[in-house]
């Protein structure tokens, strides 16, 4: 398939964080087809190894990257292994996340921080190490993963929901500080998406397999394969003037009243 020049990321790096499964790895499989070279971050070692197993059999450049993105030395230790063995870094996409689905009467202090560092913290991390890298090459992207409960409540993920309203302000502020280095950074707020996370949501939550296909106009659940699209374009020149933006990918679940 031919690549229009605006969608072109021949050339580019992209550091892609929880990017062995789930959205990530559906947002790193599209700026491979157009042309990024792709870092995966992740704490699973076997799955990230299988990742860029599959991207290298597709003809990208990959790696595989195992660090704690909550810890700030080992990501600045990671940006500095990218950038010595893909040779830049031009694209970002925080999508690192956990939940622990408790009210919030019942969730205790290391539950919330565990959910706060890896959901919110790790952006802040890695959103800062990576800046001077694309400041020395005069620009680049940084797309932040929120949720639909950047949007709405939930009574059963109160920590989740406030990592991630975090990251659409955080993004804003990043978006307002960077735009004069060339750094457009913007958030996108996956729906209700068939991934392992959601998945044990089904089963932890009675009904809400059908409460979701009921709300969502579109009538099904989203696919990783969905979000190929939308990392190429905030990734791409095509969004060089869109910036501070939170994107929602959903199916139209969160227009529904």
């Amino acid at each position: 398939m031919m690549k229009t020049e605006r969608f072109d990321l021949d050339g580019k790096v992209a550091v892609v964080t929880g990017g062995n499964g789930g959205i990530g790895l559906g947002m790193a499989r599209g700026l491979a087809e157009a042309g990024a070279g792709i870092a995966i971050v992740g704490r699973n070692e076997a799955k990230s190894a299988a990742a860029v197993a599959e991207l290298k059999q597709a003809g990208t450049k990959a790696i595989a990257v195992t660090a704690d993105v909550t810890n700030k030395d080992a990501v600045i230790t990671m940006v500095e292994r990218v950038r010595r063995e893909l040779g830049r870094i031009d694209i970002l996409v925080n999508n690192a996340g956990i939940n622990i689905r408790k009210s919030p009467h019942a969730l205790d202090l290391g539950d919330w921080d565990s959910v706060i560092r890896t959901n919110l913290t790790s952006a802040f991390l890695w959103s800062q190490a990576v800046y001077p890298a694309m400041k020395e090459t005069g620009g680049g992207k940084i797309i932040n993963i929120g949720s639909m409960m950047s949007i709405f409540g939930a009574s059963f993920a109160p920590a989740y929901a406030a990592s991630k309203g975090g990251i659409v302000q955080f993004t804003r502020s990043c978006a307002v500080a960077w735009a004069a280095d060339n750094i457009q950074v913007n958030a996108v707020l996956p729906g209700w998406i068939d991934t392992d996370l959601t998945r044990r949501a089904r089963q932890e939550i009675g009904g809400l397999h059908d409460k979701v296909l009921a709300r969502t106009p579109a009538a099904r659940w989203g696919a990783i394969a969905d979000f190929a699209g939308i990392a190429v374009f905030l990734s791409s020149s095509a969004s060089d003037f869109v910036t501070g933006t939170a994107i929602p990918v959903d199916g139209g679940f969160c227009v529904m009243g």
